[in-house]
């Protein structure tokens, strides 16, 4: 098997699969980093993992060839260049899984899926991983007590779950449509309301003496937006009537908490969030945005753009959604490329629905 991106989460994977004693490759630009075994470790600095590669490359030739199972970490916004650098490699029958599974990957493997491959995806990661040292060590708290994934075409959606359920030595349990993943409450609109909430008053100039940590001292203000959104994206799976979009839980039933004041006290006290700071950058003075990260570059323009766009397609209204992108579009940056569910053909509701029902 195949991990291409050798990041938080595709060093994690990495370990857990070799540790059961899978043939690890893993596609890295920087294979000379990697000198040995890879290690999972605790906040405590406990073991809970080790397994070495069988090879790390920077080709991705080498890195597919001969796999079944290739599992993808990069971020949303690189998804569209590794598809068509990969595409070329992969062979009928082979599975490719993108963690997590929303963002529109799935369309970047459009031509996979012609060529009889099958694409899956998680609709969110196993735990919160963050490296400790790239190539060596990599550090996991919070682990989910179950996964859950979708496929395209739908029956490959049990065999995928036993592959990941064995490789990751947890649950994983089939959701009844793609679609699940895309619409999935979770970055797209978590990150986007919070990250409103605390730079709304940005200007080109304007420095942070102090940024409040990013979950941490998350506040009932971002909750208050995070509901709306929320409720819009419920609304909007309650609208798509060819599909069974039961996999898409509201944040309220996914935390456990459906009072204002109750979820951010239940944000601020989850033990893996902790110490996680605001996507900034060391100015002179302060602090200001940093817009090269994935908050940004892959949750406004891959995760919520997603959203609003199958809105706009089921003519669903969004207002609370499509605020938080007015205000990501108004900010003085070089915008990335984003996700278009038109560049791939789909234009109607009725495209989509062809899709997904696959």
């Amino acid at each position: 098997m195949t991990i291409i991106g050798a990041g938080n989460v595709g060093t994690q994977l990495a370990v857990h699969y070799a540790s059961q004693g899978a043939s690890v490759k893993i596609y890295s630009s920087k294979p000379h980093l990697f000198k040995g075994k890879l290690a999972i470790i605790d906040s405590n600095n406990k073991v809970l993992a080790q397994g070495q590669p069988k090879l790390v490359t920077n080709s991705l030739k080498a890195a597919v060839g001969g796999s079944e199972l290739v599992l993808i970490t990069v971020p949303a916004f690189l998804m569209t260049a590794t598809a068509k650098k990969l595409t070329p490699y992969l062979k009928a029958g082979m599975k490719v899984g993108l963690i997590p599974g929303s963002g529109g990957a799935e369309l970047a493997f459009k031509d996979a899926l012609a060529k009889g491959v099958v694409v899956f995806g998680l609709q969110r990661v196993p735990s919160v991983a963050r490296l400790k040292k790239y190539g060596q060590l990599v550090v996991a708290s919070g682990y989910r007590p179950s996964l859950y994934l979708a496929a395209l075409p739908r029956q490959a959606s049990e065999e995928c779950c036993r592959l990941i359920s064995w490789g990751l030595g947890m649950p994983c349990y089939p959701l009844a449509s793609y679609l699940n993943l895309a619409l999935t409450p979770s970055n797209p609109i978590l990150h986007t309301s919070r990250l409103y909430r605390i730079f709304k008053d940005y200007r080109p100039g304007k420095v942070y003496s102090h940024l409040p940590l990013f979950y941490e001292d998350w506040d009932d203000e971002s909750t208050v937006t995070l509901f709306k959104a929320d409720a819009e994206v419920q609304a909007l799976c309650q609208r798509l009537v060819d599909f069974d979009l039961s996999g898409v839980k509201s944040l309220k039933e996914h935390y456990g908490q459906v009072e204002v004041g109750a979820f951010s006290a239940k944000i601020r006290s989850i033990a893996s969030f902790k110490g996680l700071k605001t996507p900034s950058l060391a100015v002179a003075g302060g602090l200001v945005p940093d817009f090269s990260s994935r908050y940004f570059r892959a949750d406004f323009a891959f995760g919520l753009r997603v959203i609003l766009q199958i809105g706009k397609l089921a003519q669903q209204p969004l207002p609370t959604c499509q605020s938080l992108m007015t205000w990501y579009e108004s900010l003085p940056q070089a915008k990335p490329a984003e996700f278009s569910y038109a560049s791939y053909g789909i234009k109607h509701l009725a495209d989509l629905v062809a899709f997904y029902q696959r």
